[in-house]
């Protein structure tokens, strides 16, 4: 059996293999891979990029206090972008599930269309769910426009859920239920019994996690104080953009659109709020991708110049 950490290390050691540069998760809460300058920056302009990483990702909303067996506030995502999109990428994608032991001709593999967008990163693109067996397990995407910017060339996007993914691996009805990692047996006891394996479960690590940050999320969280950090960090973006500093402009945006998540978590915006708080980050959205692309072309795209790594499925 593949354990939780064992699932994220498969599918390190296979995209490596496929020429990804393999890194860290973006520092600050966001609310999918997408969200990493790895994927939302890099997407923009000519230059080729291959990544592939772990995202922690938070949706506020979506938490349940640790009561409902496949909903969190706090997950995990396996985010792989190849631009540009190869010709074989499910080739590729497929091959990642032969990695992590499925026999492709004894489960059932559906792409479901299923198109994307982000309204507050400005960004949509043409994809697909994959479904395993009846349960979605990655979405697929070819970007066709980030910050309001045409992405030329296409990048592809994998962003596989690694909780269902595991679920389905583990055969478990409930996440906390996972095994993230097992250690090995301790010596046998003084009457020669063999000890077995200590197990660490999903629970055993996040269960407290998802009761108190729901808790927080929709019962503590200090609305007025959220309000001011929005508007603090919305002011800071626009400053830093008209500075021409496209990345330290992004993690500000990056602030005040998970502000925004934990307000709409509270019940504190109204609908006709909620659409304006989201187009007033689109606007920014779409000006540092404008700045960070000015940025790029001021440089010449100097990773033009490199010759991709050619792959194989």
């Amino acid at each position: 059996m593949l354990t939780f950490q064992h699932i994220i290390m498969t599918l390190q050691a296979y995209w490596d293999a496929q020429g990804c540069a393999l890194l860290q998760p973006y520092d600050m809460e966001v609310g999918a891979g997408t969200s990493h300058t790895a994927t939302f920056l890099r997407a923009i302009g000519p230059e080729p990029w291959r990544a592939a990483y772990v995202q922690p990702s938070r949706r506020p909303k979506d938490g349940r206090y640790g009561e409902n067996p496949n909903r969190l506030q706090h997950y995990y995502q396996y985010q792989v972008v190849l631009k540009p999109a190869p010709e074989n990428i499910i080739d590729l994608y497929l091959g990642s599930l032969k990695a992590l032991g499925l026999d492709l001709t004894q489960n059932d593999v559906r792409f479901v269309e299923d198109d994307w967008e982000n309204p507050t990163l400005g960004a949509w693109g043409l994809g697909w769910e994959v479904w395993l067996n009846g349960m979605e397990v990655t979405q697929f995407t070819y970007f066709q426009q980030v910050g309001g910017l045409d992405c030329k060339p296409v990048l592809g996007e994998i962003t596989y859920g690694i909780e269902r993914l595991a679920m389905y691996l583990q055969q478990v009805e409930n996440v906390y239920d996972l095994v993230w990692t097992e250690a090995p047996p301790a010596s046998a006891d003084p009457n020669g019994v063999q000890n077995k394996p200590h197990t660490l479960t999903y629970g055993d690590v996040f269960h407290q996690n998802e009761v108190e940050q729901s808790t927080y999320n929709f019962e503590h969280s200090n609305v007025e104080l959220l309000f001011s950090f929005f508007s603090h960090y919305e002011t800071e973006a626009k400053r830093l953009i008209q500075l021409q500093l496209a990345l330290p402009a992004y993690e500000m945006i990056m602030k005040a659109a998970h502000t925004f998540n934990l307000l709409d978590a509270r019940g504190a915006i109204s609908v006709t709020e909620r659409a304006a708080y989201i187009g007033r980050i689109r606007t920014l959205s779409r000006q540092i991708a404008q700045a960070y692309y000015d940025s790029r072309e001021k440089l010449g795209f100097p990773m033009l110049t490199r010759t991709p790594i050619s792959t194989s499925a």
